[in-house]
């Protein structure tokens, strides 16, 4: 397969999980900003919708025709040696076993408590419990800043590790302030107006 459509599968990717991640970020803050269970219900229907829909399909093209890229052209395990690549290599695997255990498991998790809170016509103290948790946000926060981390490395091509390390440096500062700001602007507790 010519290099020309393996990069064009690469980028349709990407694209894909970007769009995905974007839609289950908006998705999941406004699951935050309701306290209303029908309106949190169709947000977490959304976040599935996403993910499903459009990350999952996107990783696995990304690993596809990353995978066969650096087969093909950048001599197998050679890419080790080269900081961009082996960078956004790491970063990937690092996303695609997170987002696949902590990040997917709690969103199915939510979903599965959404259910039996409408069943019972009411947010339940498991589903309250649930949102409370800090490491699905933590992770969740940084899935976006880790992708324009892989995005940089693949356009800019640094042939050292700077970029690298200070981009995930960037990423987990960036995902450690919405994981404190964000509960704070949208307190999971608090009542509704009105109430």
């Amino acid at each position: 397969m010519s290099y020309a459509i393996l990069k064009l599968a690469h980028v349709i990717g990407a694209i894909l999980i970007g769009a995905g991640l974007i839609g289950v970020w908006l998705a999941d803050l406004r699951s935050r900003q309701s306290r209303e269970l029908v309106r949190f219900s169709e947000a977490v229907r959304a976040i599935a919708v996403f993910y499903d829909g459009l990350v999952v399909p996107g990783a696995l093209l990304l690993l596809a025709s990353g995978t066969w890229l650096i087969v093909e052209f950048f001599g197998g395990w050679g890419f080790l040696e080269t900081p961009w690549l082996a960078g956004m290599v790491a970063l990937f695997a690092f996303e695609f076993i997170e987002g696949n255990t902590v990040t997917r498991l709690y969103f199915l998790r939510l979903r599965r408590l959404t259910v039996e809170a409408l069943s019972v016509g009411a947010f339940t103290p498991a589903l309250e419990r649930a949102r409370a948790e800090h490491l699905p946000t933590f992770t969740h926060f940084l899935d976006l800043p880790v992708l324009f981390l892989i995005v940089t490395l693949g356009t800019l091509k640094p042939e050292s590790w700077t970029v690298f390390i200070l981009g995930a440096s960037l990423a987990m500062v960036v995902a450690v302030t919405l994981t404190l700001l964000l509960p704070r602007l949208y307190p999971w507790g608090a009542a509704p107006a009105g109430r």
